[in-house]
């Protein structure tokens, strides 16, 4: 196992070779992931890898996303530090601690019990004090705490459902990756302005699909 010294290195190496060649620019994402010890979110025997460029397996089916996916998703975002954010799919909360290093709440959704139990001792054994977890079906959002001014989904959709459209606040964005049945994924951002719900294509991207989120109806122009 790599000491505490050789994870803070592939960390710095992983924003280096990872998230700057492309295009993740923002200096206060950039130290939001130096500063959030991914390898603290994966399970103790894939430490090691904790910060190669792939998504990681943490239990009962689930991944985090790959680290410049994650990114660029929140690069996209423009998380404001005033924002009140919704994680879907937060697992064991890595993606929860590096947006609460840019919001000012996180509400992170997760419906997996084992994964929502170990996200709440992650973000109190990390001091993030500024982000919630909550246990539901990831399909239906938390629009108890809405509208929110920024929905990021920690994995694939093949459509996203229109609950969590209708969680965005006026100006809100919501990324997430499209996965089709057949195809290249690609990252998406929703944007809601003047009422109005419009999407753009990224990036190509890939990740797994959350559960749930398989076959939901997607937002029609």
């Amino acid at each position: 196992m790599m000491a505490t010294t050789e994870y803070g290195t592939a960390r710095f190496n992983m924003v280096e070779s990872q998230l700057r060649p492309n295009k993740v620019t923002d200096p206060r994402l950039v130290d939001a992931f130096l500063a959030v010890p991914r390898d603290q979110f994966v399970p103790a025997a894939l430490r090691g890898v904790a910060y190669v460029d792939k998504a990681i397996p943490v239990g009962n089916g689930r991944y985090l996303l790959e680290p410049m996916v994650l990114a660029r998703l929140l690069q996209a975002a423009r998380v404001g530090a005033g924002d009140l954010v919704l994680d879907v799919g937060t697992a064991t909360g890595y993606s929860a601690a590096i947006i609460g290093r840019l919001a000012a709440t996180v509400v992170a959704l997760e419906s997996d019990a084992d994964l929502a139990a170990q996200a709440n001792q992650a973000m109190q054994s990390h001091g993030v004090d500024n982000a919630a977890i909550m246990q539901g079906p990831l399909g239906a959002g938390w629009a108890k705490q809405g509208p929110y001014n920024v929905i990021v989904l920690q994995g694939a959709v093949t459509a996203v459902p229109q609950a969590l459209l209708d969680q965005l606040a006026e100006g809100g964005r919501l990324l997430t990756v499209v996965l089709p049945e057949s195809g290249m994924g690609v990252a998406r951002l929703y944007e809601k302005l003047g009422g109005v719900l419009s999407s753009r294509n990224l990036f190509d991207a890939s990740a797994h699909l959350l559960p749930g989120l398989e076959a939901k109806p997607d937002f029609r122009f």
